[in-house]
């Protein structure tokens, strides 16, 4: 049996091999996702990743684009929110045999690059689960002074009360082992689930590691989630959890 921070023999032996892009099964939450859904699809099968999108009970077309462009689709029968989603396209994931899991976005803000580049760094031993910064290095270009504030405070609430060192709370870009993604169980639906993933680094002793990324800030991306209310939410969800 595998220990939390362990890896497994079969773990092993994958890494002993060359990292391939079709090792890694990208976990796509969406939600009204319908006017980009098909091109954010088509980066990640171009780089012949495996790809499941989880259609969040979508009231656009996303779920019907995102599988027209090629995406194993899971739809849910109500909405549940972006925790929920991952939740369940991670179990579907790991159902298949996924040795390694990428957690993507479908709004376009990501590069497929950059989670390759994360993806290859679990691969290689170097962490159980690896995470896009874009606090490290040079900061995204584009990114509002509200957001980036926000950020801020809810990566410093998050470090406090998880006592995990990150750099950057709410990036959804990461990369785990099969060892983490199974030891990792997302109960927040909503927004706070990325602190709560934080957290369970922690308490389980997951090997964890943090490289820089770009997001890229559109003008969908950021009339998509992106506002200044929602990062408030953020932080009023962690601090009402901490309490609890």
């Amino acid at each position: 049996m595998t220990e939390p921070g362990e890896t497994s023999a079969t773990e092993r032996e994958v890494a002993r091999t060359p990292f391939d892009p079709t090792m890694a099964w990208f976990v796509m939450p969406a939600y009204n996702e319908g006017p980009v859904i098909a091109a954010v699809v088509g980066g990640v099968l171009a780089a012949d990743a495996r790809l499941v999108v989880i259609d969040d009970h979508s009231s656009d077309e996303t779920g019907a684009a995102a599988l027209a462009a090629g995406a194993a689709v899971i739809r849910h029968p109500v909405n549940l929110g972006q925790g929920a989603a991952l939740q369940t396209g991670i179990d579907y994931a790991l159902a298949r045999g996924a040795e390694l899991l990428v957690t993507f976005d479908a709004d376009g803000q990501h590069r497929v690059e950059d989670a390759l580049r994360l993806a290859e760094a679990v691969h290689a031993g170097r962490a159980d689960i690896a995470c896009g910064s874009r606090f490290l290095g040079v900061e995204a270009p584009g990114m509002p002074r509200s957001r980036r504030l926000v950020l801020r405070a809810a990566t410093i609430v998050t470090r406090l009360s998880t006592g995990v060192p990150v750099t950057d709370a709410h990036n959804g870009l990461r990369a785990m082992n099969r060892t983490a993604a199974r030891t990792l169980r997302i109960t927040h639906n909503r927004m706070a689930h990325a602190s709560e993933i934080v957290a369970q680094i922690g308490q389980r002793r997951l090997r964890y590691l943090e490289l820089p990324v770009e997001i890229l800030y559109t003008p969908y991306s950021l009339s998509k989630g992106q506002r200044i209310s929602n990062s408030l939410n953020i932080v009023g969800d962690l601090l009402l959890g901490w309490l609890r």
